[in-house]
């Protein structure tokens, strides 16, 4: 790692770091260019509360690359989790450790809030994020499918 990383939650003043971000995130599962839309999105979710945004910035506050996490409740372990539903890192920041503390930062907050977990989900063919996923200790589940009703 040749930069130092730093790994804030972001607040609504850090849209314009994660907007374009988001939006390259989205361009990567094949949806169009759309920054407006970016920004309307992130800016929603930071302003209710439905989003935990982390931001990892360079030494010279770059941003690249951010994680974001929806809480949600297992009625099974009766406790909450994290759906850690984003992760994105900039070409030029990867396998440089942006990720890896991205998810370093995540796993802390759901110790923190006392989360049973956190789950996430990636393509099939998303090589790269299932290796870090795995080195980090998730494991892919095979116990159960995923549904999902497009309305």
């Amino acid at each position: 790692m040749t930069e130092i990383i730093k790994i804030i939650e972001a607040g609504v003043e850090d849209i314009d770091q994660i907007a374009p971000l988001f939006d390259c995130y989205r361009q990567f599962y094949k949806q169009p260019e759309d920054l407006e839309l970016a920004k309307s999105y992130i800016t929603e979710r930071l302003k209710t509360g439905t989003a935990i945004i982390f931001l990892a910035r360079d030494e010279h506050n770059n941003a690249l690359g951010f994680t974001q996490l929806y809480k949600s409740y297992c009625s099974i372990d009766v406790k909450p989790i994290w759906i850690l539903y984003d992760l994105f890192v900039v070409s030029s920041a990867r396998k440089k450790g942006v990720g890896k503390a991205l998810m370093d930062r995540a796993l802390l907050l759901a110790k923190e809030t006392g989360a049973a977990r956190i789950d996430l989900e990636t393509a099939y063919d998303n090589s790269n994020a299932q290796a870090l996923y795995e080195s980090l200790g998730y494991q892919r589940d095979d116990e159960y499918y995923k549904y999902s009703l497009e309305l």
